[in-house]
This record gives structure tokens, sequence and C-alpha cells, in this order.
């Protein structure tokens, strides 16, 4: 058989977001995944030019690119689910490990080593972790302010709970970005100008 790894990334397109939730754009993986490892390259400079951090802002977004690929497997299963309770978190997280690996083995042997690291939020970096995890609630909560400008009033708690994991992270980095950055995401094309 042909080697499928490439070809199984390439299905991040056709995994949904936000299942639970009325949207009135669609969201996939895909976009996700683009935006996370933009935010995340962003949240690392800022931590290194304004904060003397040592981020390595090209392993940040790297492993922000591929921080949810288990989702092509798993598909997106919705927050209040994932973290209803100890017990499902911990599940799911070895159901999302079991997926990683299974992408893993899609790879020839001399590739994989070079993927092993990427695969999940950081793997096993602790600080490009928490930078990942703070870009994917900047994207999370980017989806509600987009879908709450459009009328869509279903994405109000999940801005609040989002803002509130956001403060509880504590990274200022996050905290910059937030003040100085998501304002303008409420803009249109010509306000942007």
């Amino acid at each position: 058989m042909k080697n499928s790894f490439y070809a199984m990334l390439s299905r991040m397109k056709y995994i949904a977001r936000w299942g639970l939730m009325r949207n009135t754009r669609e969201e996939n993986l895909a976009e996700h995944t683009l935006e996370v490892a933009q935010l995340a390259h962003a949240l690392a400079e800022i931590g290194n030019r304004r904060l003397g951090r040592g981020y390595d802002p090209g392993r940040v977004a790297l492993a922000a690119l591929y921080h949810d690929c288990a989702e092509i497997i798993t598909g997106d299963l919705p927050t209040p689910v994932k973290y209803y309770n100890s017990r499902i978190r911990e599940s799911y997280r070895d159901i999302e490990r079991g997926a990683e690996d299974t992408l893993l083995d899609l790879l020839p042997d001399d590739l994989r080593p070079a993927y092993e690291d990427l695969l999940g939020p950081g793997r096993d970096d602790p600080e490009t972790e928490r930078l990942v995890k703070a870009a994917d609630k900047l994207s999370a909560l980017l989806k509600c302010i987009e879908e709450e400008k459009a009328g869509n009033r279903e994405f109000a708690l999940a801005r609040r709970s989002t803002e509130q994991a956001l403060d509880e992270l504590a990274l200022p980095e996050a905290e910059i970005f937030r003040r100085e950055f998501l304002e303008p995401y409420g803009l249109t094309l010509d306000e942007l100008r």
C-alpha cells in the first residue's frame, strides 16, 4: 500500500466544527487549524519581542498545524461532551492518542520521527502546548465574535466560557493579543483599512 498520511491530512476540510451549535457559516478543521497556527505564531512572537521569552515561533506554528489531526479520525467532539467529566476527558484523550498513533503508522519509517513530536498540542513541550492551547481558545473566541456579529445569539454563552478559559490560562501573550488585536475582528472589510 502507498503511504497515505498526507492524503489523510487533506481530509481535514471535511471535518465540521461546532457540531452542537447552529452556525451562520460552517467552519471546518482545516480552516480552524490554519487560524490556530497563525495565532500561535503571533503569540510566540509577542512573547519573544514584548516579554523576552525564548520561544521557537516556527516550532510553535508547526505544533499548532498538527494540534487537532486526531480529529480526522475521531471527528470534532463538542467541548461540552469532551469535558463533561474527568472520566470522559481521560478516555477521550486516550482515543486521541490512539488516533495520532494511527496517523503516524501511515508514514514510512524514515519520516515518522519528524512527526512524532508534532501530533498533539506540543506533544511533550509544555510551553508550546500552552501557546497552542491559548491560540485554540482565541480561534474559538473569534468564531463566537463572527457568529454574534451575524446575529447568531447561539454563541453568546460559548463566548463567555471561552473568555473565561482564556482568563484562567493567565497567559500574558494572549492578554496582549486580546487587548491589541481582538477588536478589529468585529469590523467590516472597509472598516479594516
